[in-house]
């Protein structure tokens, strides 16, 4: 089957192609994001592949179907840029690949932790120059402390395993419970006691319509001072306005965001010759307490090896059938 690869970069094109010898797919690949206009790029693909920064809404399905489209096949397990209920209206398949590397999110939420509690950007920066002063870079050990687990599916239970292992109390919340997080003595509470409670909080939950800005002024007055605060789920679960307020009066004491709301427009190309046109994100920069990565949790060998057999298979499997175990269905 022909398959438009939309927003393909370098290594995209070096792992697909590596994997496609065994399902013998026609690639096209295209450096360009999927929208109204460049979707005539995609004619006489059955297929279209995209990541997670190519929002497709309604009008742009429409476009779709008249064009021939039959399959979506999502590089990711998120799935929120993609109206699934029009998808499912219209007949476009619609797929994901779930649980591509759990791991390489958790880790680096891991990462993220350790890096701001142990101050080890501002240290690093500090070497570089010739200081070798400690002051201003007391850290604390993550051993005995409370971790707030926000979302514990399968990401959210690889980074309770993690924290467990730190020696940390691990309080948790989810309308699904986990039972292996029960079985590391994980506790189960509403988000304000775990706001209150833990001493650092990390976000695994997907975006929906529930989820979208629960970490806001109300769930930020319920913290401790001093938070701790990591996102590597999706940027619109937190409202960053009230993130920077939060940092301004010191109630958030660290910040790590790999995800970012308006991250569609900036995250994944490089800028470094231009002036960033986005004055919020560009205010969160200012901040000596706020790490910052462009969406990169996924972004190990292991999960880009995982998304693209997976995505090849999908496609293999709805050509074969005419549709596919990953695929989705709107409730």
């Amino acid at each position: 089957m022909k398959i438009a690869i939309y927003n393909a970069r370098p290594y995209d094109k070096l792992y697909f192609d590596r994997f496609n010898r065994a399902y013998h797919h026609e690639l096209h690949y295209l450096d360009t994001h999927l929208d109204e206009e460049t979707l005539m790029l995609s004619q006489g693909a059955p297929a279209i592949c995209i990541f997670v920064d190519d929002p497709v809404d309604r009008g742009l399905l429409k476009k779709m179907r008249a064009q021939g489209t039959q399959l979506i096949a999502l590089r990711s397990a998120g799935f929120n840029h993609v109206d699934i209920p029009s998808a499912n209206e219209l007949g476009i398949a619609v797929a994901n690949v779930p649980g591509y590397s759990p791991y390489a999110v958790a880790e680096h939420a891991t990462g993220m932790i350790l890096c701001l509690i142990r101050r080890l950007i501002r240290a690093h920066a500090r070497i570089r120059e010739g200081n070798f002063s400690l002051e201003g870079l007391m850290g604390f050990d993550l051993y005995g402390k409370t971790v707030g687990i926000v979302g514990t599916g399968t990401i959210g239970t690889v980074f309770a395993r993690i924290m467990h292992g730190f020696g940390c109390r691990l309080l948790g919340t989810d309308p699904v419970e986990s039972p292996e997080c029960r079985e590391l003595g994980l506790q189960y509470v509403n988000l304000p006691t775990l706001c209150r409670q833990s001493d650092i909080i990390s976000l695994h939950c997907p975006l929906l319509p529930e989820t979208q800005y629960l970490i806001d002024d109300e769930a930020i007055a319920e913290m401790r001072d001093g938070i701790c605060l990591i996102n590597t789920s999706r940027g619109a679960v937190v409202d960053t306005a009230a993130l920077i307020r939060g940092l301004k009066t010191g109630k958030i004491g660290f910040l790590g965001l790999d995800v970012y709301e308006e991250e569609d427009d900036l995250f994944f190309e490089d800028y470094s010759d231009s002036v960033l046109g986005d004055d919020v994100f560009a205010r969160l920069l200012t901040f000596n307490n706020v790490l910052i990565t462009g969406h990169q949790a996924y972004f190990t060998r292991e999960a880009i090896t995982n998304i693209a057999k997976t995505t090849l298979a999908n496609v293999t499997e709805f050509e074969t059938i005419g549709e596919c175990s990953n695929q989705l269905i709107a409730p």
